[in-house]
């Protein structure tokens, strides 16, 4: 399980932001970090944990490219989960507070239930299962960072894996004869955000040729993930200064629909030096 909760290391900001701490906003170029292959042709994987001794923490290298990167501030409608795979929802009413995302458990016992909630409002679906949550900290020494690289976090064989892991045989094999989808549910926990943003793609404008499977190597299993190549015509895309009331819906996978979201964290050149950023990604499956 990849859940993970990590002490804070910094505090939240007032919502009243002096003149010198402004929230970049609007379009922006910056670098993206696609996938460039093992030197040796060999099939990539990446360490979720520490690699065993002798073995680097991955085999494959970054293809740095800059990138126009639009602003869906002022433009969330236009943007619906089962055609582009993400989903920009706004108001979100919460009871969690800074504490609540000290401890695993009040996570599950407070924030679990809302994400729930948002989901089905949101996707329709029968069911809901959430599987993991990672906090993810820029700052230094954190155990989780903000990932600056493209991915995916799911394959469809990694998708189809997630359903057996979480659900009895029985049960598994009649989920996966409907409609299953990986949904992620992104929030800032020092709003506004504006620090190492998360860029997503329009996932009609990243052909599946783009896509490469990397084996992700937990110390008692082996998922997959997908790293990225840079491909003409990607459209790329972020909100800018997340709230607290915020919530991006980012979708890795859909085995009706086919929508899937590239997306990584990136340095926006505008930011203040030293800015950071904390958040929280919860996954959920979703069925039906």
């Amino acid at each position: 399980m990849a859940t993970q909760t990590q002490t804070f290391t910094s505090t939240a900001p007032s919502t009243s932001l002096t003149p010198h701490h402004t929230i970049p906003r609007g379009p922006v170029t910056a670098t993206l970090n696609f996938y460039h292959p093992p030197s040796d042709d060999s099939k990539p994987f990446n360490y979720v944990e520490a690699p065993p001794q002798g073995q680097p923490p991955r085999n494959y290298s970054d293809a740095p490219h800059k990138v126009t990167i639009g602003d869906i501030r002022g433009k969330e409608s236009r943007f619906d989960i089962d055609t582009h795979a993400f989903a920009a929802v706004q108001d979100v009413a919460s009871k969690a507070d800074r504490a609540t995302f000290e401890d695993d458990a009040a996570v599950k016992e407070v924030y679990y239930p809302e994400v729930e909630k948002l989901l089905f409002e949101k996707t329709g679906a029968k069911r809901i299962l959430l599987f993991d949550h990672t906090i993810r900290l820029a700052s230094p020494g954190a155990n989780r960072a903000p990932v600056n690289r493209v991915h995916i976090d799911q394959t469809a064989r990694s998708a189809e894996q997630r359903v057996r892991f979480h659900l009895p045989e029985a049960e598994a094999e009649e989920a996966l004869n409907g409609r299953v989808r990986i949904i992620n549910v992104w929030r800032p926990l020092s709003p506004p955000i504006r620090a190492h943003p998360l860029a997503f793609a329009d996932s009609q404008t990243v052909p599946d040729e783009a896509m490469v499977g990397i084996e992700h190597r937990y110390p008692d299993r082996t998922g997959e993930t997908a790293a990225v190549k840079r491909t003409e015509g990607q459209e790329w895309w972020y909100w800018s200064g997340m709230e607290a009331d915020e919530r991006l819906l980012l979708q890795c996978f859909d085995s009706e629909k086919g929508a899937r979201v590239p997306h990584s964290a990136f340095v926006d050149p505008r930011s203040e030096e030293g800015a950071g950023r904390e958040s929280i990604e919860v996954r959920a499956l979703v069925f039906g």
